[in-house]
């Protein structure tokens, strides 16, 4: 799992594990990411990965560390989408930093007290450097300019063109008239016992007050996705573009700018250029050639839906739902030529459904495949696996009422209103038959499609993980209200603290007497961890810089160690112009040049950012403490002078 990592027994494991694990991931950080083969050696299938939860969703993770990391960073992946790759490296540093302290002989709490006070130094940096998005919107700066320019032309290229190239691929019906906008872009052991599964429950209703004008209405957004798009402007656009129609065909009030990341959705389309990216209103869903047949049977009429949230079937039973205790059936054999329970429930169900004349079931989970097949024969479409936020979208605009059991469903619980047409027909791009169809409703529901194709097969995974990244880093930046300085600067403000803080612990001011030698003396080693720390941060700007392909590492570290020296203000730092420094006299690319010009300034999301730099921080000390408490393969020699720093068990 770890490579050529050699684990010292005779030290803390978990933190080289950490730091072993770390490094395999260190190709994902940063924009230019590099694309890597995972291979399964028992199956032989292979998976084409370029993210670092991606990466850990494929690997064996069998030792605690790695299923501690995983868990770690999928819980951070499902509530913010980005910034896991930040969230790995920044602990493999900080656990070497750990590692580096405990070699000096700095004792475990003083490590956790320094990197504790390391940590509110960087908070403080953060909320003091921040930027309101609102500054941003009034007047935005000629860097971020150049950014949202690459936006607005993706956005304001010819609809009439490009909705011509899509028709003339697509198989569409004369009835079909949706609006479309184009742009150019294993099971594991679960852990629920560490505080590092927090999920932050937030409300997805982002907004961003916007101008009277109309003119420049939807340039407000388009400022901040440029200045979170991270280089992704094909993404983003896409992104803008789901707020815009979700703003045009809503209720919402229009002297607010919206985006309700609940009610986007993604359908991936195998086969055609990444050019033919499109977002359309409704819900669009991939169905079999034979759920098809029954959407062309019903295309003409207003359907009436019925929204089960759980699986449709006999078995299925809800969460925390507890079976009577000591209950035994017995069946006679009187009973064998009667139904079973599993006919008489379909049966039930069958005759429910149409007797409420249902036309549509809309399930959270998985559907009995006999169910489905009975319910074709009598044209009712059953679509699987729809989002809970989706199915709330449609109770929205058609009244209906999701009900956990089938036979739950009364005339109170059907919805009406709902259309369902063919938009395209995939038979000729995949070996299996497939068609998308657009489930949309008369209401403005706010329901947005964003239609991701590739004909690269596995870069889809790729292409829908960086929309959602995008679409979540729109989304905090309206939530939070506030950004961060990005392109590493934000990093490099706390490296200038940090070590401006490490400095004072050396030589404290005469103002601070006895005071500061007090608090030398409880933590003599202080300014060493801070040091550490701070270096942790300056190895992660510099591998961001590696992995543009513009430096070496240790003409990065030189770099970034001459501009903190020669920087009097910490408003001074820029790692874009050490970039551009670093790839002056030919050794950039024109490519290169041009992509440099038009990223304009980034910006980084401030929660994200926060909470990243928090778990990391507590995943080194989770291991640190837990490898004080369990240290496997120790010297016995060596328990006797460290006796004091070691609990065995």
């Amino acid at each position: 799992m770890f490579g050529s990592a050699v684990v010292n027994q005779r030290q803390h494991v978990g933190l080289q594990e950490l730091s072993a694990l770390a490094g395999a991931t260190r190709s994902c950080l940063g924009p230019s990411k590099n694309y890597k083969f995972i291979q399964d050696e028992t199956s032989g299938e292979s998976t084409l990965v370029c993210s670092c939860f991606r990466l850990l969703e494929n690997l064996d993770l069998s030792c605690a560390v790695g299923q501690l990391v995983n868990e770690t960073v999928q819980s951070h992946q499902k509530v913010y989408r980005s910034g896991s790759g930040s969230l790995l490296f920044l602990a493999g540093a900080w656990s070497r930093a750990a590692l580096e302290c405990l070699q000096r002989g700095i004792s475990i709490a003083h490590i956790i007290s320094a990197m504790s006070e390391g940590m509110d130094i960087c908070l403080d940096v953060c909320r003091k450097y921040s930027v309101a998005t609102s500054a941003l919107c009034a007047s935005p700066s000629e860097n971020c300019s150049a950014t949202c320019q690459v936006l607005e032309r993706e956005l304001l290229k010819k609809p009439a063109g490009r909705a011509l190239q899509v028709s003339s691929l697509t198989r569409e019906t004369p009835e079909v008239s949706h609006k479309t906008r184009n742009t150019s872009g294993r099971q594991r052991v679960k852990l629920t016992h560490s505080r590092h599964f927090y999920e932050a429950k937030s409300e997805k209703v982002s907004t961003v007050p916007r101008p009277h004008s109309q003119d420049s209405k939807d340039v407000d957004i388009t400022h901040i996705a440029g200045a979170v798009s991270h280089g992704c402007d094909d993404s983003m656009s896409l992104v803008v573009e789901a707020s815009r129609l979700q703003t045009e065909n809503g209720e919402q009030d229009f002297s607010r700018c919206t985006f309700d990341i609940t009610k986007v959705v993604t359908c991936i389309l195998p086969g055609l250029p990444e050019e033919r990216a499109c977002v359309l209103p409704g819900c669009v869903v991939l169905l079999s050639a034979e759920q098809a047949s029954v959407a062309l049977h019903v295309k003409d009429q207003r359907l009436k839906v019925a929204l089960i949230n759980g699986d449709l079937s006999e078995t299925y039973r809800h969460l925390g739902f507890n079976r009577p205790a000591g209950v035994r059936q017995v069946t006679s054999m009187s009973g064998l030529g009667s139904l079973s329970k599993e006919e008489e429930w379909l049966e039930s169900v069958l005759t429910s459904l149409l007797k409420l004349s249902v036309n549509l079931i809309l399930v959270s989970g998985v559907a009995c495949e006999k169910l489905i097949q009975r319910c074709y024969t009598h044209h009712i479409l059953v679509v699987e696996k729809v989002r809970a936020s989706i199915l709330r979208a449609f109770a929205d605009a058609t009244g209906a009422v999701p009900v956990t059991y089938a036979t739950q469903l009364s005339k109170h619980c059907v919805g009406s209103g709902v259309q369902a047409a063919v938009w395209r027909d995939l038979s000729s791009q995949e070996k299996k038959s497939s068609v998308a169809v657009n489930i949309s409703t008369n209401n403005n529901t706010g329901l947005v499609t964003v239609i991701l194709t590739s004909c690269i097969h596995g870069k889809l995974q790729a292409l829908e993980d960086q929309f959602w990244a995008c679409a979540y880093r729109l989304h905090h930046a309206l939530k939070d209200k506030a950004l961060l300085p990005g392109a590493g600067e934000i990093e490099m403000l706390c490296v200038h603290h940090l070590k401006k803080r490490a400095q004072h612990h050396v030589k404290p001011s005469r103002e601070s007497g006895e005071q500061a030698n007090a608090g030398r003396a409880a933590s003599p080693y202080r300014h060493v961890v801070l040091h550490l720390m701070a270096d942790g941060f300056i190895d992660y700007i510099s591998t961001v810089m590696v992995n543009t392909g513009r430096c070496t590492k240790v003409k990065a570290w030189t770099a970034l160690s001459q501009q903190l020296q020669n920087s009097n203000a910490a408003s001074n730092f820029s790692t874009k112009a050490l970039l551009e420094s670093e790839t002056q006299g030919g050794t950039m690319s024109p490519d290169m040049k041009s992509n440099e010009t038009a990223a304009g300034k980034v910006y980084d999301n401030f929660n994200v950012k926060v909470e990243l730099w928090r778990k990391a921080l507590d995943l080194v000390f989770l291991v640190l403490q837990t490898d004080a408490e369990i240290i496997t393969g120790v010297d016995h020699k060596t328990v006797g002078t460290q006796s004091a720093n070691l609990m065995l068990l």
